[in-house]
């Protein structure tokens, strides 16, 4: 039997396991009654394994030829969102639902395991399976590449399911293609009073809107207007009666770019700008930052391979290379620091069935499930091609 025979042998067991992660949806760094079944799993395939932190996991595939390690990554973890889908696998889990594929992205990669494994005679080199963890809060890669666990990989591979994009079709595209994700927390230190006073005191309220507004600069007039960043404010929390005079205001927000270079320049602008705000208006200001997610970079030469193994399954028309940048984050990209790697977007939504047009992070988000054997037939040919 050829690649998509073997796949289509196994629809049943790849749905069946899709299944079983939606209706068990667990958040980021709690995965642990996923990372039990993805075990369960791989013992039964009899693929070694061991974890990775507290609930990522890792499998071997391989002979012992000498040749080349390929890792093939899918995240694991979910959402804190109130399912509103009425389907019978539906979250058992209130609050909780994978709204993003995730469930897709795991059952996939074990259903390629299983056909990987079972091919493991013919495979040249080593196939390292990565069942990540928290990736929606950009906590998971590292924990990988921290360990080791990447430092013999060669080439890493990864997908994500996409409601935009029509069952059938994937894009893969050179370059930069999601943006960075980055924290940070602004705390302004003022000094309270009575409002009809105000030169008594020092407004923190009036300093953390002012940084709110000078923060816009930024993207206005200090970024290439052809290189996307955003700086954005979600929260601003000051004062504790309508009469007192702020003696502190709580800033914080995200922003996004593109590349290295410029998201070091944005968090330098950002800390710039607050501190000497408040310095201006009497005030101080002590700014944390966390980093979520470096910009997802593709590897050009894995992103051409990669368009050529897609090509070979759904054919020159249903591959897309100029796929436009996107806002969003995925930690895959901390994998793609460390090694060369490309990461594909795999349509999920059937024009004839409503149902799977709806936005990632939604309550009602679901897939078509002919996507998951697209995205095992990709695993597969990934390995095995670049092993050859």
């Amino acid at each position: 039997m050829n690649i998509k025979e073997l796949i289509n042998r196994e629809e049943k067991y790849i749905v069946d396991l899709r299944r079983y992660f939606h209706a068990n949806p667990e958040s980021s760094l709690k995965e642990y009654e996923t990372a039990e079944k993805i075990e369960k799993e791989l013992k039964a395939l009899d693929i070694p394994f061991e974890r990775v932190g507290e609930t990522g996991v890792i499998g071997y595939i391989g002979t012992e030829k000498k040749g080349k390690t390929v890792a093939l990554r899918a995240d694991i973890d979910a959402l804190e969102i109130e399912e509103t889908n009425t389907v019978e696998y539906a979250s058992n889990n209130k609050g909780l639902m994978h709204a993003c594929g995730h469930d897709a992205h795991t059952a996939a990669l074990l259903g390629a395991a299983k056909i990987l494994k079972a091919k493991e005679s013919e495979i040249n080199g080593s196939v390292k399976l990565l069942f990540q963890q928290a990736e929606e809060i950009g906590q998971g890669a590292r924990q990988f590449v921290t360990k080791g666990y990447l430092k013999d990989v060669d080439n890493v591979f990864g997908i994500h399911v996409s409601s935009g994009l029509e069952t059938g079709k994937i894009t893969v595209t050179p370059g930069p293609i999601a943006a960075s994700c980055d924290y940070f927390k602004i705390k302004v230190k003022g000094k309270s009073g009575h409002v009809s006073k105000p030169h008594t005191g020092v407004d923190a309220l009036y300093i953390g809107s002012q940084i709110v507004v000078n923060l816009q600069a930024i993207v206005a007039r200090q970024t290439d207007p052809v290189d996307p960043v955003v700086v954005g404010i979600g929260v601003l929390n000051s004062g504790t009666r309508y009469n007192i005079i702020a003696n502190e205001a709580v800033l914080e927000g995200t922003f996004r770019t593109f590349s290295f270079e410029t998201r070091e320049k944005t968090q330098n602008s950002i800390k710039k700008i607050a501190e000497s705000v408040a310095i201006a208006y009497g005030g101080e200001a002590k700014i944390e930052f966390r980093s979520y997610s470096s910009p997802v970079i593709n590897d050009t030469e894995s992103a051409v391979f990669a368009a050529e193994v897609g090509r070979s399954i759904l054919g020159d028309k249903n591959v897309i290379t100029n796929q436009e940048k996107a806002l969003g984050a995925d930690d895959f990209a901390e994998f793609q620091a460390e090694v060369p790697g490309v990461y594909v977007n795999v349509g999920t939504k059937n024009p004839e069935d409503k149902d799977t047009h709806f936005p990632h992070h939604n309550g009602r988000f679901n897939i078509d499930e002919k996507g998951l054997l697209i995205m095992a037939e990709l695993y597969i040919n990934y390995a095995l091609k670049y092993l050859d």
